[in-house]
């Protein structure tokens, strides 16, 4: 609904950066803050799974003024070179993300970032953060033969064959509230408890589903927790299945005037899914839609619909994939069960955090994906491979063969069908085969603009090829090590296509010291404060200056916690103002 009221604050987008600013300016004016979602929520055991459901798990824009086709978890977004997998949900990515908790190295804050912020500066609220979200790695198995993730053994091996090391991820997946505060051993899997907030969440049964959606709730996604505590104890406004179009600032008399500076506050149009308008109007806006998000809305106020005219002309510039590199090694000779435990364990360090002069800073994470998955890839095999289907008529027929020797000498016969089954579905590829995941310092020199009114990527790539280049040569020797049939690099790599992926856009609204370096401020008093405006505000993956190389959602996290305490004044804590948290 429209809201008439004038609001302390209206908050674009739901993901780690929308999550925290919603949560924390709820806390400082409670019942007073508007959170816009344009996905919608997802409760327990709501995420797809069948077939049906997967083919409307996507999103996809809406002509304006007409109802949404689509409004699923997966924006899937392909530009020049370079290819976008996103969420849309209350949560955010957290949503579909893998649950790894990094904070940057140490380095990488030293290029291109301002003065103002550091390591040492991000500390605090690296690990409030990671309070809140409950990041620890997995229990140890401990001769618990349900525990046991074969993949994260692999891995390890590798590393030392590679001369590395492989390290336990901390992770946001729920373990029960006292492994989570260090209190006591996990909970038994699959039993439920509330969490430190109240939601109810599952002890993580290891099922391999967190990139498609938790339907059990044992990750702990934003819905869970920042978003939670800003509804239920904080009085936050949410509305989902809301796109914002337009921002406009008001003037004195106010009304909307482009030409005014926000002083006076802004007026927000959405619409929703069913393509009616609506509007709200409040005194600050916090645009956190993520990085694809937040550059298309802003691009379009300021270049087409003319309404933030004053934005910095370095908006757009500097986007960064975070090195993300897809691969796939198929057919070793070592178990890997990739459809068994949360979706990433461990990662194993090659510089990233101690960067060598002329080297390519990266890491290797392991993967799981679900088993669902592993049933699709099967039912592809007897297409892509003749040889698979002879191969298990010749193991069938050896069964039968077998079985009537056996009955004609020793006049024996069961009548099970037990060894046929097995012969039959023995040998799957998926349980030999590896995902693996590589992220790493890229260039961040693409350009986001608009081209036809529609968000549009420039993406140099040859500058980032010595890095993926690296990253390629280490899945071959994880095929060599591994004495596996083949490697694939990402399915959008080979030629002519020559495609990257990212699941962790980044940039374009980078932090800066002033507006001929970035589009948002790092000065005290207007952190993150939108350069030529009062009160406008961006917290998410855009106001990174670069790749972090890890798994940004931690930085984002923080950032936004640091940006939140400037804004309300409020020295935060990982309770989230919830009584006994």
């Amino acid at each position: 609904m429209t809201q008439k009221r004038f609001l302390e604050a209206i908050i674009v987008g739901s993901g780690f950066g929308g999550a925290v600013m919603c949560c924390r300016l709820a806390t400082r004016w409670p019942g007073k803050v508007l959170l816009l979602e344009r996905g919608k929520r997802y409760p327990k055991g709501s995420f797809a799974r069948s077939p049906h459901d997967f083919a409307n798990n996507l999103w996809a824009d809406a002509e304006p003024g007409q109802s949404r086709k689509l409004n699923g978890l997966f924006d899937i977004r392909n530009y020049h070179r370079m290819d976008a997998v996103v969420s849309a949900g209350l949560g955010g990515g957290s949503l579909i993300y893998a649950n790894v908790f990094m904070p940057a190295p140490a380095w990488v804050f030293g290029e291109r970032w301002p003065a103002q912020i550091n390591l040492s500066t991000l500390a605090p609220y690296y690990r409030i953060a990671q309070g809140v979200l409950g990041a620890r790695p997995v229990p140890p198995a401990e001769g618990d033969a349900r525990r046991t993730i074969q993949r994260t053994g692999l891995y390890a091996d590798f590393a030392q064959a590679d001369g590395g090391t492989s390290r336990a991820a901390d992770i946001c997946v729920f373990f029960g509230k006292g492994y989570a505060n260090r209190q006591s051993g996990p909970l038994p899997i699959g039993e439920q408890e509330r969490n430190r907030f109240g939601a109810v969440q599952t002890s993580c049964t290891y099922c391999g589903e967190c990139d498609v959606g938790c339907n059990v709730h044992a990750k702990n996604t934003l819905d869970l927790n920042y978003l939670y505590a800003a509804e239920k104890q904080h009085g936050a406004l949410v509305e989902t299945g809301s796109e914002v179009t337009c921002i406009t600032p008001l003037n004195e008399a106010g009304d909307t005037d482009s030409t005014a500076d926000g002083r006076h506050g802004y007026r927000v149009d959405y619409r929703d899914d069913a393509g009616t308008a609506r509007h709200a109007l409040a005194r600050r806006v916090v645009v956190s839609a993520g990085t694809l998000g937040t550059n298309e809305l802003l691009l379009r106020c300021r270049d087409a619909l003319g309404t933030l005219p004053r934005l910095s002309q370095r908006l757009g510039q500097g986007f960064s994939g975070n090195g993300d590199f897809l691969s796939f090694v198929t057919g070793g000779e070592r178990d890997a069960d990739p459809n068994y435990g949360p979706v990433i364990t461990q990662y194993i360090d090659y510089g990233l955090q101690q960067p060598q002069p002329g080297q390519p800073a990266f890491m290797l994470e392991d993967a799981a994906y679900p088993a669902f998955a592993a049933w699709y890839v099967e039912g592809l095999r007897p297409a892509a491979s003749p040889g698979y289907v002879f191969s298990r008529i010749a193991r069938t027929i050896k069964i039968f063969k077998q079985r009537w020797v056996d009955q004609l000498f020793s006049g024996k016969w069961s009548g099970s069908v037990v060894a046929y089954a097995n012969a039959v579905l023995q040998g799957d590829v998926s349980y030999r085969s590896s995902v693996l995941l590589f992220m790493g310092q890229d260039a961040a020199d693409g350009t986001l603009s608009l081209k036809r009114g529609r968000l549009a990527l420039d993406w140099p790539q040859t500058t980032s090829r010595p890095l993926y280049d690296a990253m390629v040569a280490c899945g071959e020797r994880f095929k060599q090590f591994t004495r596996a049939t083949s490697y694939i690099p990402q399915p959008t790599w080979a030629w002519p296509v020559r495609n990257n992926i990212t699941v962790h856009p980044l940039g374009g609204c980078a932090l800066a010291e002033k507006p001929a370096q970035g589009v948002v401020s790092s000065l005290p008093g207007v952190r993150g404060q939108a350069f030529g405006y009062h009160g406008l505000y961006v917290a998410d993956g855009s106001i990174l200056p670069t790749g972090v190389g890890a798994n940004p959602s931690a930085t984002i996290t923080a950032l936004a916690e640091w940006i939140a305490e400037d804004i309300t004044g409020l020295a935060p804590d990982d309770t989230l103002g919830v009584p006994h948290a």
